[in-house]
Order: structure tokens, then C-alpha cells, then sequence
């Protein structure tokens, strides 16, 4: 069995970075793709092959794609992407994705209306400028906005390039997660954990691995990036090092999760912290008993309230407040679950999961470092 020696930072290979033939805004190139579709202008650069590249001795063939930026700019990350210069606190860039599996038997009702309740809170109370949000639903009429594996790539691409300090990125998703084993030692439980895009039957899963090597390692010092992700079994669906874990009186210690390996799993300087709506053995409701009028998933409601209703000071405010909001609903019971529960689970119930049925569901937090959750402010 192969065991990744100490210091190895990817299971795959970094993205090769380009410049879009159009805007030039730079794209991180997925590893084997021949081209790549930029998500500000919609335009498709082309990747040459290796072997129609020209030899050194003859004049170089006219390139498909933007030169790399000049001596000036040495790094693609001190490249800014068009439009606007970034303002003196930073750049403010978001995904969200939400997927209903709409007409399958996997099917979710609350997945699109946390995309648009997450989109207006980051546009009115975060101050996002709209055009910096790239939404993936089933509802877009883009076919390169519809949320599967391939454009779920694309876009988490998008989300880091060009990211300069001061700026603040955030992922959104909602939908199904899962987990499968994992064989070569860098997991504390024995399981990667999943997200299933809406094409996950044919093109499988997108794994923890790939999350933390496309929008963690590349974040350079001074950015901020925030994920939101409500779907089962996402406690460390990030890869994030440490994990805090607390109890029900509000106490807390920082679960070291980095791998005996010594794979690095943090940031290039960056800060990473992420918001998931259970711990790795456990699955996320969606109901319409938190809100009741409309299905939602329980996490996503229960953070945008505690925004809403002023516990959004810090990141143990807001946990505390979304655990709180989910143990008032049925004594803590949303649905069915336990330690074995899979994505199978949500599945048999039709993905809607009202009062009665068991699941027990605590959201959880991530960091790339340690913090004092109780001091730290939370911006985005």
C-alpha cells in the first residue's frame, strides 16, 4: 500500500495556471484537461498539446492562449482579475451551490432556497457585489452553471484565482455529502469525505482531497476564505487540520486532525475556516420544521438566523446559536442517523426529513490553525 512520505502537500498534482485568451483573468488548469472555460467572460482558452509545441530553434507558433503576465507581476496571484481595483478592505468573491437532484429519487427541497437565502444575506448584510457571486443550481439556464462535477470544479477554481490579501472568499454548498474509506492513512476516522454533484452517479464524488488541494493550499497570506457547506457527513470535509470540538455548555478543545504522514492540509498563509452542518458520522436534515413554511437544510437556516438575530459577533456565538437552534426542534431530533448512517439514508426518506425519526445533527468547526472562538470576530 502506498504511504505519502512526510512533506508531500497534494494527492494531486497542482493545477497548471493559465491566462483566459480573453480577459486574462488567470485559470487553474484541472490536471489532464485540454482547455477551460472562464467563468467572468465565458470564454474558452485551449490548451496546445506538449507534442505541437515547436522546437526552441524555430519561431515560436502564435499561442491560443493570453502570455503570461509581465516581469512586473511574477506571481499569477498578484495578477488582478478585470473589472474594478479591489477596495481598502479586499476583494469579496462567493459560490454557491445547491443541488436538488430534482426528479430523481435522490431528490432535496430545501437546497435551492438556501442558495438564494445565502446569496441575499452575503449581498445585503455582507456587502458582496452581486456579479462576484457564481451560483450553480439546476435553476440556471447557463449550462456551465448547472452544479455538476465538472462545473463544481471549474467554479472552486475560480473562487482562488487572483487572490490578493484583503480579500474574502467564501464557499457555499448545500446538497448531499458521503463518505468512502480511505486507504492510505491521512484521515483521523479512516474516511474521506464526499460531495456529490448532480452527476455523481456517472462521474462519481468530488473527495476531501481535491477540496483542500484546489481552495486551501493556494491561499496566500492575507486571504480569507469561509466555507458553509450543509450535507452529510461534512465535519472535515475541508481537510482542515483542526477540528473544534464542543460540548454542549459551550466548552471547547482543537482536535489535532493533521495526518501522521505529515501531508500538510493548511493554507500557504492564508486563513481557512469552515462551518459544517454535522461531524463526519452523522448526516444534515432537510426540513421544514426549523422555518415552518418552507424545506431548508437545518444548517444553512439556523446560520443565516443566528446572523439575523445578533449572534454573529464570533465564531462561538455562532456555533452555539446553530446548535442551540437545532437541539429546540423535537429535543434535537430532525430525522433519522447514527454513527453507520450514509447517503442511503437520506435517500429512503426521499431526502426530506421531518420531526420524529432520530438524526442527531451538530454542526461543527474547522480551522486551519487554532483560535479562541469566543474572541476572534467573524467578518466576511
Amino acid at each position: 500500500m502506498y504511504q505519502p512520505g512526510p512533506g508531500m502537500y497534494y494527492h494531486y498534482p497542482p493545477p497548471m495556471l493559465v491566462d483566459c485568451s480573453s480577459c486574462r483573468t488567470p485559470l487553474q488548469l484541472p490536471h489532464g484537461a485540454r482547455c477551460i472555460r472562464c467563468a467572468i467572460c465565458q470564454a474558452v482558452t485551449n490548451i496546445a498539446e506538449p507534442r505541437s509545441v515547436p522546437p526552441s530553434s524555430q519561431p515560436a507558433a502564435p499561442s491560443t492562449y493570453a502570455p503570461p503576465p509581465p516581469p512586473s507581476s511574477p506571481s499569477p496571484y498578484n495578477h488582478a482579475p478585470p473589472g474594478t481595483p479591489p477596495h481598502a478592505h479586499g476583494r469579496k468573491r462567493a459560490v454557491i451551490c445547491a443541488i436538488s437532484y430534482r426528479y430523481s429519487r435522490h431528490e432535496l427541497k430545501g437546497c435551492i432556497n438556501d442558495a438564494k437565502c445565502m446569496r441575499y444575506l452575503l449581498i445585503n448584510k455582507f456587502k458582496f457585489p452581486e456579479d462576484s457571486i457564481l451560483m450553480l443550481t439546476e435553476e440556471e439556464t447557463d449550462p456551465y452553471r448547472i452544479p455538476t462535477k465538472y462545473n463544481m470544479r471549474m467554479a472552486l477554481y475560480w473562487l482562488v484565482q487572483g487572490c490578493q490579501p484583503g480579500d474574502s472568499l467564501l464557499f457555499h454548498y448545500s446538497g448531499h455529502g458521503s463518505r468512502q474509506r480511505n486507504y492510505i492513512g491521512d484521515e483521523v476516522d479512516g474516511y474521506d469525505e464526499t460531495l456529490c454533484p448532480l452527476d455523481f452517479e456517472t462521474q462519481g464524488m468530488i473527495v476531501d482531497d481535491e477540496i483542500n488541494a484546489t481552495i486551501v493550499r493556494p491561499l496566500p497570506r492575507g486571504v480569507k476564505l469561509h466555507a458553509i457547506i450543509d450535507a452529510c457527513h461534512s465535519g472535515t470535509v475541508l481537510d482542515l487540520p483542526f477540528l473544534c470540538r464542543m460540548n454542549r455548555t459551550g466548552h471547547y478543545v482543537w482536535e489535532d486532525h493533521r495526518p501522521a504522514s505529515g501531508l500538510w492540509k493548511g493554507t500557504s498563509g492564508g486563513e481557512a475556516i469552515s462551518f459544517s452542518g454535522c461531524d463526519d458520522d452523522q448526516t444534515s436534515a432537510d426540513t421544514s420544521a426549523l422555518s415552518k413554511i418552507t424545506s431548508t437544510g437545518a444548517m444553512t437556516y439556523c446560520f443565516i438566523q443566528a446572523i439575523e438575530r445578533g449572534h454573529g459577533d464570533t465564531y462561538g456565538s455562532i456555533i452555539n446559536a446553530m446548535r442551540n437552534a437545532i437541539r429546540s426542534v423535537g429535543g434535537g431530533d430532525l430525522g433519522g442517523g447514527g454513527a453507520v448512517t450514509s447517503l442511503i439514508t437520506m435517500l429512503l426518506t426521499g431526502g426530506s426529513l421531518g420531526l420524529g425519526g432520530g438524526l442527531r445533527q451538530e454542526p461543527q468547526l474547522t480551522a486551519c490553525e487554532p483560535f479562541d472562538v469566543y474572541t476572534r470576530p467573524f467578518t466576511l
